[in-house]
């Protein structure tokens, strides 16, 4: 099995990710999540979430990951039980006495490692294997060799970060949040200090990672016998989740089927960089982190406008889009969907509801029409073309 685990803060997030090629996803309840800043679900969106990815036969992770201090520990067994009953596939646990508990109970989801314990030797993933777990998640600072030795000698399932952000510490563990801001990262309520600048002698300063990308080592990782291929970002939008899900389930796909060649590695690694705003490395993979894997004297987040459209319906030879982002007659896009390949069109002609012809989609979210003679799905998205 290879799986590409999405992140999901909401609902919408969550369909969009399963729809456009996740295997899974991991989400957060509204209690004992690392996420407090995300909308994360009710105990009815946990049950919509599962019932809706288990009727496309996908899973659903619920993460109880945070570091339980005594006082958390009083509603906690009947939260577990909840979720047991709605249905969810896994819980994601960090706290040994949380492990504990499921077991006491005869709880049935699986028991998966957080990446909170930092596991990145085989005597953890041993340890954790004995108390139940059936896979742990990796700390993002394993090295190709801590994962080969991890795997022969533990047989485990192992899930690999593969992109987005870092931390600076070790996963979760800084106290750097507590300190500046009074928020504990390990409670859910990171602030993100390392991006913070810091004034020394007159400059600013900084001690930020650089954002993770795997895309180079897919294939390696398949062989090497990567159960699940996780995605960071359950803060991220509809439109970066639904691509670099689309992106990662086209080089897996394509490397389990002895089809993925320089040309489509190539393309995907201009799409992610796009739909990124900070730089990426492979990090701790393939060597020790260094100057070009951090942030030291600022960096430029800039967001781009690639998201032009949604496809809303489909009726002959017109489509009904939901507009995002500005686009003129004359534009060539490129769509893309979860069964359509990525295609390159030119916008010849444009209506709005009114039947007014139109020469600029420059409205958000307002609804056009445009005629084409390809082939599309509702749901496809419209973006600028990734040359």
């Amino acid at each position: 099995m290879a799986e590409i685990l999405a992140p999901a803060g909401d609902l919408e997030r969550l369909k969009w990710a399963l729809m456009y090629g996740a295997d899974a996803v991991y989400i957060g309840g509204v209690n004992y999540s690392l996420r407090a800043n995300a909308n994360n679900f009710t105990i009815d969106e946990l049950k919509e979430a599962v019932s809706f990815a288990h009727n496309l036969n996908k899973r659903v992770y619920v993460t109880v990951n945070m570091l339980f201090h005594n006082e958390d520990l009083e509603n906690v067994d009947s939260y577990l039980k909840e979720l047991s009953n709605i249905g969810i596939d896994a819980y994601i646990v960090s706290d040994i006495s949380i492990i504990r508990r499921i077991k006491e109970l005869n709880l049935k989801p699986e028991i998966h490692i957080s990446t909170q314990e930092s596991t990145v030797n085989r005597e953890a993933a041993l340890f954790f294997k004995r108390l139940g777990a059936t896979r742990v998640v990796l700390g993002r600072e394993a090295s190709r060799e801590d994962i080969i030795d991890i795997k022969e000698a533990t047989n485990m399932e192992l899930e690999v970060f593969i992109h987005g952000a870092m931390c600076t510490s070790y996963s979760g563990r800084c106290v750097l949040s507590n300190y500046v801001t009074l928020r504990d990262s390990n409670r859910g309520g990171c602030s993100q200090v390392c991006r913070f600048n810091f004034n020394l002698n007159g400059e600013d300063y900084q001690i930020a990672s650089k954002d993770l990308s795997m895309v180079d080592f897919i294939d390696d990782l398949v062989k090497i016998g990567v159960t699940s291929f996780k995605i960071e970002g359950r803060m991220r939008s509809m439109y970066y989740i639904a691509t670099v899900v689309n992106a990662y389930k086209s080089i897996v796909s394509a490397s389990i089927n002895n089809t993925l060649n320089d040309d489509l590695l190539r393309y995907y690694k201009k799409v992610l960089n796009r739909v990124s705003n900070r730089d990426n490395t492979p990090q701790f993979y393939d060597k020790m982190p260094g100057v070009n894997e951090q942030y030291y004297t600022g960096r430029q987040e800039n967001s781009n406008q690639d998201f032009l459209a949604v496809i809303k319906d489909v009726n002959d030879d017109v489509i009904t889009i939901e507009q995002r982002n500005n686009f003129k007659v004359g534009d060539e896009v490129e769509v893309f969907g979860p069964n359509t390949k990525p295609t390159i069109f030119k916008v010849t002609n444009m209506s709005d509801i009114d039947g007014n012809v139109r020469d600029v989609a420059n409205h958000p979210e307002e609804t056009l029409f445009i005629r084409t003679d390809a082939k599309y799905s509702v749901n496809d998205i419209i973006r600028r073309p990734i040359m």
